[in-house]
């Protein structure tokens, strides 16, 4: 089974976007709440996926992006975005992220970005 690690700040995020993905046939899942955190869980958790919020406290997404890449250039790492933000969506897609999703987010489009990364 696939592990998809699911970033944001926000719990209510996390929790949303695991429950998309549960109706859809994802089911480990592992959380962290800012950059530092999802570094640290990449390195232990090794999951599949990370979807990630580029917006966070001490460490953000592009920095975590950055570091996670780092370590393990085949990490597949789709960004979170707020609207506006498409300067530092392109950034994350420079890094390597291989997609990304604009908040607020849609249920269908979470689901299609996750299987054709992750299929089941």
């Amino acid at each position: 089974m696939s592990k998809i690690l699911v970033v944001d700040d926000a719990g209510f995020m996390r929790k949303m976007i695991q429950t998309y993905l549960r109706k859809a046939g994802y089911t480990d899942f592992v959380e962290g709440e800012d950059g530092a955190k999802a570094v640290q869980l990449y390195d232990t958790e090794k999951p599949d996926l990370v979807l990630m919020d580029i917006t966070m406290p001490n460490v953000d997404g592009i920095e975590a992006l950055r570091q996670i890449r780092t370590k393990d250039p085949k990490a597949k790492v789709v960004m979170c975005s707020a609207m506006g933000q498409e300067s530092m969506v392109m950034e994350a897609i420079k890094l390597g992220a291989l997609d990304f999703i604009v908040k607020p987010f849609k249920e269908d489009r979470i689901i299609q970005t996750v299987s054709k990364v992750l299929p089941l």
